[in-house]
């Protein structure tokens, strides 16, 4: 069983905690979702499980080694971290065949690798020259190159249009259905509903939430039974302080759908509407993260 599994993982620089006693496991045949506000330490974390930034304690392991024991570490772990670092006067193809042979990969690969992510005809371009979705593009090639069991991907959709992002979430769900660990970070939270099956949310360095997509949703104090009758000013008193007249309906927190249909069965109200709404990812992340939010603007 291929995964990344992080104990008590530190980041110090100086006085500042970056990363502070962060535990987690990230399990292959799913995509696990990686979330937090603007410095959490999102991008430290993934840093470290690369062998780029070293723990000031604690470890993180790949299938139960660390990055620089890998062999072959791009025939194990791939990794999209910033786009930006390429060397612009090359062409796409080029940048990937170095890569390859650094690595011991056929240049066979690379050609297959560009065709994955559509830039085989811009495959001869300067990436000086390409767009930021490109760049995400050729990005995502070099970490597919090795064939991996594990991806790594820090914000993959930033700069994609619609096709682009469609397709990089298809993508990420079937490397996952294939078997393979698929770790993704994005600020994106419709996409993260819609691509990732577990979620590792952290703040200001530290563990929030590692749990089931719909199980944090549930978290949130969010959710409402959504009421249409008839009779609401009728039956909102009978629900106490917990029912908000919202337009055309009632709004009722703290109690169950079922609690509300009884209640009006017994005062012998008509319901035309009983429906509980469950809050997005979105308002539930900005719930549960807002004590962890290190620059919050002053509302207007």
């Amino acid at each position: 069983m291929t995964a990344i599994t992080a104990t008590n993982l530190t980041k110090r620089y100086g006085a500042t905690v970056a990363v502070q006693d962060l535990t987690f496991e990230v399990l292959p045949g799913r995509v696990t979702g990686f979330l937090g506000p603007n410095g959490a330490g999102k991008s430290t974390t993934m840093r470290m499980i690369l062998g780029l930034d070293r723990p000031t304690s604690g470890s993180v392991k790949i299938d139960g080694r660390s990055y620089a024991e890998l062999r072959r570490p791009l025939n194990k772990i791939g990794a999209l971290l910033d786009a930006k670092a390429v060397h612009g006067g090359r062409t796409a193809h080029n940048h990937l065949l170095a890569l390859a042979q650094s690595n011991g990969i056929s240049a066979k690969r690379v050609t297959e690798v560009l065709d994955i992510v559509g830039l085989t005809e811009v495959a001869g371009r300067r990436i000086g020259g390409f767009s930021l979705g490109m760049g995400q593009r050729l990005g995502i090639a070099a970490a597919m190159l090795g064939d991996p069991e594990i991806l790594i991907f820090d914000e993959p959709v930033n700069g994609l249009d619609p096709e682009g992002i469609l397709w990089v979430r298809t993508f990420m769900r079937k490397l996952a259905a294939e078997g393979r660990t698929v770790f993704v970070s994005s600020h994106l939270m419709s996409e993260m509903a819609q691509t990732a099956d577990h979620l590792i949310v952290i703040g200001k360095g530290q563990l929030i939430a590692d749990a089931e997509v719909g199980e944090f949703i549930g978290l949130s104090s969010q959710g409402y039974v959504r009421v249409g009758s008839p009779q609401l000013s009728q039956l909102a008193p009978l629900l106490g302080g917990e029912a908000v007249l919202h337009g055309d309906h009632l709004r009722v927190t703290g109690v169950t759908a079922a609690e509300v249909g009884e209640t009006a069965a017994r005062a012998g109200l008509v319901l035309h509407e009983l429906t509980f709404v469950q809050p997005t990812l979105e308002a539930a992340y900005m719930e549960l993260t807002k004590g962890s939010v290190e620059y919050e603007a002053v509302a207007a």
